[in-house]
């Protein structure tokens, strides 16, 4: 395969993702696998959470897809699992260093002060989304595609 089609599988690997990442969010998260998630909406004591499961959950296809795709001949399956892997890395980036500031000192060194207008509504967003501790209701399931009305208050806040 030719890297520019192994670079595009991945970046439509990777925008697809944030559409499974908001499906999951919404309706399994938030759904059946709510006692799971629900210790993230509450903040527990301690570093880890159950949520973290989810981590594992999302990278198991990841891996799979990269070994396949390993085993038969390096096909478009191993960039679909580096498209995954990628989504996860900026998961983890954006919702646990910037958003929750799991690891101060690496958001620190890679976000620094947050003045990128993005950046800004990423975090407004999110924090809509957990203004909710319970189930029902919700809103902004989404990570890096969500409303114009965060970016709106994300401006506003600026004035």
């Amino acid at each position: 395969m030719d890297i520019l089609s192994a670079f595009l599988i991945v970046i439509a690997t990777f925008f697809f993702m944030e559409f499974v990442a908001w499906f999951a969010h919404k309706y399994v998260m938030h759904g059946f696998l709510w006692s799971l998630h629900e210790d993230h909406h509450n903040q527990p004591k301690g570093f880890f959470q159950k949520n973290d499961t989810f981590f594992l959950i999302f990278a198991i296809p990841s891996w799979l897809f990269i070994m396949f795709g390993a085993i038969d001949g390096f096909d478009f399956k191993i960039w679909i699992g580096y498209g995954i892997l990628v989504y996860g890395v900026a998961y983890f980036l954006f919702h646990e260093v910037l958003i929750h500031q799991r690891l101060k000192k690496l958001r620190k060194f890679l976000f620094g002060k947050v003045e990128n207008k993005y950046l800004k509504a990423v975090l407004k967003a999110h924090h809509a989304h957990h203004k909710y501790l319970t189930k029902y209701p919700g809103e902004s399931f989404g990570m890096l595609i969500f409303s114009k009305k965060y970016f709106d208050m994300a401006n506003e806040a600026k004035k």
